[in-house]
């Protein structure tokens, strides 16, 4: 009761404007990103609410107008139960049950931020009217979503075939007062939390139990702040592929316009383009090069970085139509007297871009730490390792082994999991998207290249000072001041691995040119 009465007279910060969802509302990647930074309150407008009220009075009108009809999931049972009628009297039971059974969740929890996510995300889809769910039932999950009220939802569970089942249970229990909830710093009881604001537990009329489980909130949670911090990387890699091509004594010729107007990818294109940029002005391009040629990692960056950049484009594209969709089953139209049953919630175009995500953000960090391996080698005037003195100093040679066991680990998560699946539910659920494991995998690929990257910006900045006084380009210049403010030169052989934390973390936080 004292964590209870020491948050009793908490509230929410008001950092910026109302968010309204209308029946309009688009979201989009910078949209979510915005939101989900300014910590803006977000709330139906009056035509959603209307639509939802139109849909939920729909179908409750429907029902007894036709009590006899077979509506799946609302006087059914589930799955392989769908042949099981429920009486009126024991529906408002049979969605309860529905959540209660369905929370089964193991593994690690979902962190804060992706399950505010799924909470917006969540009530977002709801608001369309289609899914015939209260007015207060939507505005329930926004009320956690706005009060930083986060259920506790737990990584494994989904096939991402019915939607993500197992962990939108865990997001909805505490609607209804069940489930724990992360709150102010303290895990507490859902029934626990809701008391400090005087909410009382939802009780879930027809169909609503599984408009909540039924939808793929959990897997496109993951693909929106996945795709966010893989776009970051994308402008990472290039300044920091540039930095390291100046430490290296690299060329320039590889980035020419001419060299790719005449393979037009529209990745490539802008690559090119802006290594273009970071290289103009740099004292190092002005100086006589003695090698003809550079590996590919620093003259195919064009090409590489390229690809990825168009492979997000595509993932972005799927991420946003998904973020503005219906996902639950059956969908109700109440303007064409129509319920219908389909497969919305399966999860198949998340899982493939999720899959395509992983690989595309892999590519950058496997050609980051070829570059990494090529600065370290003794070429071009830099010593072995990076160190003034090797031999008594083994210098920066460890990084790179730290490296090549991330990229090879990004190998093995970069096995597609949208190409599984397992029967489920007796056979009726016989084809799964496993878009839940390849949610999961492509965050950890792409905190596992921020790590890459980090690590070739420690070694690209520790080998541009043996190029000292020449210097780079200004762009590249404030990197490597921003960057020593952080991450200090290595004269001699120390504890490194505090530094390899702080340059992931400064990729992860710099602007990079935004």
């Amino acid at each position: 009761m004292a964590i209870l009465a020491a948050l009793t007279f908490a509230h929410p910060t008001r950092m910026a404007q109302d968010f309204a969802l209308t029946p309009s509302t688009h979201l989009t990647l910078a949209t979510l990103s915005q939101l989900l930074r300014t910590k803006a309150r977000v709330v139906l407008s009056p035509e959603a609410r209307e639509q939802v009220e139109t849909c939920h009075r729909y179908l409750q009108n429907r029902l007894e107008r036709t009590p006899e009809a077979v509506i799946y999931g609302i006087n059914t049972g589930f799955g392989a139960l769908c042949d099981k009628a429920i009486p009126a009297s024991q529906r408002q039971q049979l969605q309860q049950n529905l959540m209660m059974s369905h929370a089964c969740g193991t593994g690690e929890e979902v962190p804060a931020e992706l399950v505010r996510l799924m909470l917006l995300l969540k009530a977002q889809s709801l608001s369309y009217g289609h899914s015939g769910v209260q007015v207060s039932t939507v505005q329930r999950l926004l009320d956690f979503y706005n009060r930083g009220m986060l259920p506790v939802v737990y990584q494994q569970g989904s096939l991402g075939a019915s939607g993500d089942l197992a962990p939108l249970a865990h997001l909805c229990l505490p609607l209804l007062g069940l489930g724990e909830v992360h709150y102010e710093g303290y895990r507490l009881a859902a029934a626990d939390a809701m008391s400090l604001f005087s909410w009382q537990p939802l009780t879930l009329e027809a169909k609503e139990g599984l408009a909540l489980l039924n939808g793929t909130q959990f897997m496109l949670a993951y693909a929106v702040h996945g795709l966010l911090r893989a776009q970051h990387l994308l402008r990472a890699a290039d300044y920091i592929g540039t930095l390291s091509l100046e430490a290296f004594d690299g060329r320039s010729e590889p980035f020419d316009a001419r060299l790719h107007r005449i393979r037009p990818h529209a990745g490539q294109l802008a690559v090119a383009g802006r290594i273009r940029e970071l290289l103009a002005g740099s004292g190092l391009q002005a100086q006589p090069k003695v090698a003809v040629q550079d590996p590919y990692s620093f003259r195919c960056m064009p090409q590489v970085h390229g690809a990825s950049h168009d492979a997000l484009a595509y993932v972005q594209q799927v991420v946003e139509t998904e973020c503005n969709a219906v996902t639950d089953n059956p969908n109700i139209f109440p303007d064409d007297d129509a319920i219908l049953s389909g497969g919305n919630f399966h999860g198949q175009p998340l899982a493939l871009a999720l899959d395509m995500l992983a690989i595309a953000t892999a590519e950058l960090g496997s050609i980051s730490q070829q570059r990494t391996t090529q600065l370290i080698g003794g070429q071009r005037g830099l010593p072995p390792f990076l160190v003034a003195e090797p031999g008594l100093n083994s210098g920066l040679m460890i990084p790179q082994y730290t490296a090549a066991g991330i990229v090879s680990q990004n190998k093995q998560l970069c096995t597609p999991a949208s190409v599984d699946s397992v029967v489920s539910s007796n056979g009726q659920e016989d084809h799964v998207s496993m878009g839940a494991n390849a949610a999961t995998k492509a965050l950890r690929v792409v905190q596992n290249v921020e790590q890459l990257l980090g690590i070739e910006l420690l070694n690209a900045a520790q080998a541009l000072e043996f190029r000292r006084p020449a210097r780079t380009s200004e762009p590249l210049e404030d990197l490597l001041t921003a960057f020593r403010e952080k991450v200090s030169f290595v004269n001699q052989d120390r504890v490194l691995y505090p530094d390899l934390h702080a340059a992931a973390a400064f990729v992860r936080d710099y602007s990079f040119g935004l």
